[in-house]
């Protein structure tokens, strides 16, 4: 049984910065991708970051630029630094694991206000 753990969610003010930590434990095996989507009231999920265990990323449209995905296998552990936040950034945000099938955290809320 895979568990994620997420961390570092809270309330920023605009332009400001927060850091999430997302740690897995359990099973045995290679972890492929982990990253984090986020989902703001009303809206569907979408993906904020990806990185897979060789360290290439993905990050979606509207936070290229502001926010960094990264990871340490060993620890299984990923990270996102996310800068210059903005309201619309204001979310639930789930780190996942994509091993055999995809595993989700419960989600950390980040709110950004103006």
């Amino acid at each position: 049984q895979v568990q994620l753990v997420e961390s570092g969610g809270g309330l920023v003010q605009a332009g400001g910065s927060l850091r999430l930590s997302c740690a897995a434990s359990g099973s045995t095996g290679s972890s492929n991708t982990m990253g984090w989507f986020r989902q703001a009231p009303g809206k569907q999920r979408e993906l904020v970051a990806g990185i897979t265990s060789g360290g290439s990323t993905i990050y979606g449209d509207s936070v290229k630029g502001r926010f960094t995905i990264s990871r340490d296998n060993a620890k299984r552990t990923v990270w996102l630094q996310m800068n210059s936040l903005k309201p619309e950034d204001t979310a639930v945000y789930y780190c996942y694991e994509d091993r055999i099938q995809r595993y989700w955290g419960q989600g950390t809320q980040v709110t950004v206000s103006s």
